[in-house]
C-alpha cells in the first residue's frame, strides 16, 4: 500500500474508534510509539505490535466512558501522515473532557513503523 492508502485506512479505522484492528492489519511487526515527555500513565516509547496492543489495552481501562471521536486529515507528505483527534471521554475518577492531538505517523513498505502523539501534558 502507497502512504496515501495506509493514511486513509488508519483514519477510517479511527473514526470507528477501532485502533486494535489499524494496530493489526497496519503496522509493522516492530512498529514504535511515542508519547509526550511527561505524559502520566504512559511509557514516552514503546516498540513491538504486543507492546502497542498492550498500550491500547491500558487506555481502554483508564477510560468511563468513551463519548465519540473526531479526525481529520490524512496529510500526507512523502512516506509521512498527519492528523489530528478529538476525543470526547470520561476517564475513570474524572469529569467529562474533550482531548484534542496531533498524530505523526511514518511508513515504509506499506506498513506503518511509527506513531508518535502531540497533546498538552498536564
Amino acid at each position: 500500500m502507497t502512504t496515501q492508502q495506509v493514511a486513509d485506512k488508519l483514519v477510517s479505522y479511527c473514526k470507528k474508534a477501532d485502533w486494535d484492528s489499524a494496530i493489526k492489519e497496519l503496522y509493522a511487526p516492530n512498529a514504535v510509539s511515542i508519547e509526550m515527555p511527561g505524559a502520566p500513565n504512559f511509557p514516552p516509547r514503546v516498540e513491538g505490535i504486543d507492546a502497542l496492543m498492550a498500550k491500547g489495552e491500558q487506555w481502554n481501562g483508564m477510560v468511563e466512558k468513551f463519548h465519540g471521536i473526531e479526525v481529520d486529515g490524512p496529510i500526507v507528505a512523502g512516506d509521512h501522515f498527519s492528523c489530528t483527534f478529538r476525543m470526547d471521554i470520561t476517564m475513570k475518577g474524572m469529569p467529562r473532557m474533550k482531548n484534542e492531538e496531533v498524530a505523526i505517523y511514518q511508513v515504509k513498505d506499506g506498513k506503518v513503523i511509527s506513531e508518535q502523539f502531540f497533546y498538552p501534558v498536564k
